[in-house]
């Protein structure tokens, strides 16, 4: 009898199912156990080919070769990782595998990156499929018993397959289109354009933006104050300067009778459990974290330390198999930092679960983010671990604490004919709230009035015109961004488009920080402190694109048929064909194109290429050489999947800036000894040595002394 050939997406994640397996013994690329083989891709082990791979022809970039539409897509191993795929491809059909176990991530990449492997591999063998959203041992052990049939999930491979081919399409012809047209290397893409676009939109709608002046009129009475409102618009601005002291001298001095005093309870619920969108806008508002930050250290919660549950979900809700898990979870949370607010939950007889909590019918592929039932050990996280760490649990704990209840007052009073508005706030119980410090300050902000009784007079102390400014809108954020992205629907006036990007919007939870950090790659955006800018060259692209390639409208029409593809609705041939047709269109206009755009040096088409210094041999792919662009170095390799990158400003806390001498001094001698820098907090002067941390992500200073 032969054995079952696990494949994991990463080494890493191989490794934790090898434990739980028992496969102890190492092979080169894979681990071996008496029932079971691990084995892993390292990410993409295949992609699709080039457009000169299908033909030659296709290296010089002309019109007369566009639209690039092959018959059949071809796959290739990628360059850095051919000898992992090539252990991989024997496993899969070597004799002694009865059948295979796909434990790729459980979504729709993760099964692209298996099925693609598959594919390319000719293998014709039985697969089951691995669906877990959290990785302990416990929940790995779980979906071995529960393996499910490949079957179940032949409709997402073709959703992820098709949505695969038609960026390759799209995103290849349009590029190359406008690339030509414009003698400049532009980079288009279904999701990166649109994206673009809101922020573009944003940013002229600042540029274009003409400050107006108003005023309100506020009275000062014993104790409180009130502001002038217009009972018929609930405006409390006067655009009017005239008007403003009319109303001023109309009221200065006069009495005021109280004629309503309204008072409201109001509650506020929880705020529902984090998908990762949330996540990411959570963490760049309170910690300045980026998209691409906030994944990354996620993912390492959740495959390396364990810690919670599969974060790529864009779902907000637990599915109802959870309810018995759910104090266990919370009983195992750090007792010195969490202790006050679990206990309290503990001690109830039972939980208090509502549909905002759990919710069988919005959860997709996986449920909400929340800490695992495993051992809590958070002692050794760094510092940026235990800060998402941290706002996952408390957003966990706070779901099942009260409402966060306080008394609305409004009272309304009246000066010769004239209203005026005071509004006042008391809080009853903090509930939720005590569990997060920011919310906390932002909903505490009591604001006490007298005991004010209708039909009271009060005699006005003073009055005084403030004068104000409309403000333009805000650049966005991060944070706003991925919001934009999410709600893209909003932008969209047909409403069953509407109704589509409403649950998917631009791009999925898992791609949309790639987006952001593709867009800074390719110059068409910056970040600014907090805020995202477009470039000049971003702005001019928008300029140049047809509506249909930078309207989240069009988007939704594939969003709508990725969607319907994955629930067996759409055949995939008719979704590719419609793409196609989409592509000639796209061609077709851009030839008929005459917009006077001159894009500038730096932006040099395909055809007056840049010349790069060659720094060293890649020390992670060994096929490519590194190469400098203006924020980072680079493996020439980096479109086969090399991922080596340094940042320029990796040690700027240190402030050390990597430059092109450091890196080649690095890669040929692995240390630079005596590099001087500040300490952080302190500045005080310090000095170390400069290596590649492990595996060569990024740079670090060891034997650091001060000065």
């Amino acid at each position: 009898m032969g054995k079952v050939l696990v494949v994991a997406e990463k080494p890493s994640v191989g490794r934790d199912i090898a434990k739980v397996l028992g496969c102890n013994k190492k092979g080169e690329g894979f681990l071996e156990g008496d029932k079971y083989i691990v084995t892993w891709a390292i990410g993409h082990l295949i992609t699709l080919c080039k457009p000169e791979e299908y033909d030659p022809l296709y290296k010089k970039w002309t019109f007369s070769n566009l639209p690039i539409i092959p018959i059949e897509m071809k796959l290739k191993p990628v360059a850095s990782t051919k000898k992992q795929y090539a252990i991989v491809k024997k496993l899969m059909n070597s004799k002694d595998t009865d059948y295979i176990v796909c434990a790729t991530d459980s979504g729709r990449e993760g099964e692209l990156i298996f099925r693609y492997i598959y594919e390319m591999a000719g293998c014709k063998k039985e697969f089951k499929r691995l669906w877990i959203s959290s990785m302990t041992d416990t929940a790995i052990k779980d979906g071995f018993e529960n393996l499910k049939s490949s079957r179940e999930y032949d409709y997402l491979y073709y959703s992820a397959k098709c949505r695969s081919e038609a960026d390759w399409l799209v995103g290849m012809n349009a590029s190359r289109a406008f690339s030509i047209k414009y003698n400049a290397l532009l980079s288009i893409g279904r999701v990166q354009t649109p994206t673009l676009s809101l922020i573009v939109q944003r940013q002229r709608e600042i540029n274009e933006f003409v400050p107006q002046k108003f005023y309100e009129i506020v009275n000062l009475y014993d104790g409180f104050t009130g502001t002038w409102i217009d009972k018929k618009d609930n405006e409390t601005k006067i655009f009017n300067e005239s008007k403003a002291k009319e109303l001023l001298n109309k009221v200065k001095g006069k009495k005021a009778k109280v004629t309503e005093v309204k008072k409201e309870v109001k509650k506020q619920p929880p705020p529902l459990l984090y998908d990762l969108t949330e996540l990411q806008r959570e963490a760049n508002r309170k910690f300045g974290f980026s998209a691409q930050k906030t994944l990354s250290v996620a993912q390492d919660l959740y495959e390396k330390k364990k810690l919670i549950t599969y974060p790529r979900t864009d779902s907000r809700y637990l599915s109802t198999d959870m309810i018995p898990k759910l104090k266990k979870i919370i009983g195992k949370l750090d007792k010195e930092i969490y202790g006050k607010y679990t206990d309290y939950i503990m001690n109830k007889d039972k939980l208090t679960i509502t549909k905002r909590i759990v919710d069988d019918t919005k959860i997709t592929d996986h449920h909400a983010i929340i800490p695992t039932d495993g051992s809590q050990n958070i002692k050794g996280l760094t510092q940026e671990e235990f800060k998402i760490y941290d706002l996952i649990v408390r957003r966990f704990v706070s779901v099942f604490m009260p409402d966060y209840k306080y008394t609305l007052t409004t009272v309304m009073t009246e000066v010769e004919g004239e209203s005026f508005i005071t509004k006042g706030k008391t809080i009853i119980q903090h509930g939720w709230t005590e569990l997060n410090s920011i919310e906390s300050a932002e909903n505490d902000e009591e604001k006490n009035l007298p005991d004010i009784k209708e039909g009271e007079e009060y005699q006005i102390q003073d009055t005084k015109i403030i004068n104000k400014e409309t403000k333009p809108p805000k650049a966005y954020t991060e944070a706003s961004l991925l919001s934009a992205m999410e709600n893209a629907g909003r932008f969209i006036d047909d409403e069953e488009l509407k109704e589509q990007l409403k649950d998917g919007g631009l791009g999925t939870p898992a791609t949309r920080a790639g987006i952001i950090e593709r867009l800074i790659e390719v110059g068409y955006i910056n970040r600014k402190g907090k805020n995202l800018v477009p470039t000049e060259k971003g702005m001019k692209l928008i300029d140049i694109v047809p509506n249909e390639l930078k309207s989240p409208e069009t988007t939704g029409k594939w969003e709508k048929g990725l969607s319907s593809i994955s629930k067996g609705k759409l055949d995939s041939n008719k979704f590719m064909n419609s793409i196609k047709r989409y592509v000639k269109y796209i061609i077709e206009t851009c030839l008929k194109e005459n917009k006077e755009v001159v894009f500038t040096d730096d932006n040099k088409s395909k055809t007056s290429k840049k010349k790069f210094t060659n720094l060293g041999q890649c020390p992670i792919c060994k096929n490519g050489i590194v190469l400098e662009n203006t924020k980072a170095f680079y493996c020439s390799e980096w479109k086969n999947g090399c991922k080596f990158t340094i940042w320029k400003n990796s040690l700027e806390t240190l402030e050390i800036m990597i430059d092109a001498k450091m890196i080649k001094k690095l890669l040929k001698n692995g240390v630079i000894e005596k590099v001087e820098g500040k300490s952080p907090g302190t500045s005080k002067a310090i000095e170390g040595n400069l290596v590649f941390k492990e595996g060569f992500k990024g740079v670090g200073l060891i034997n650091i002394v001060e000065k």
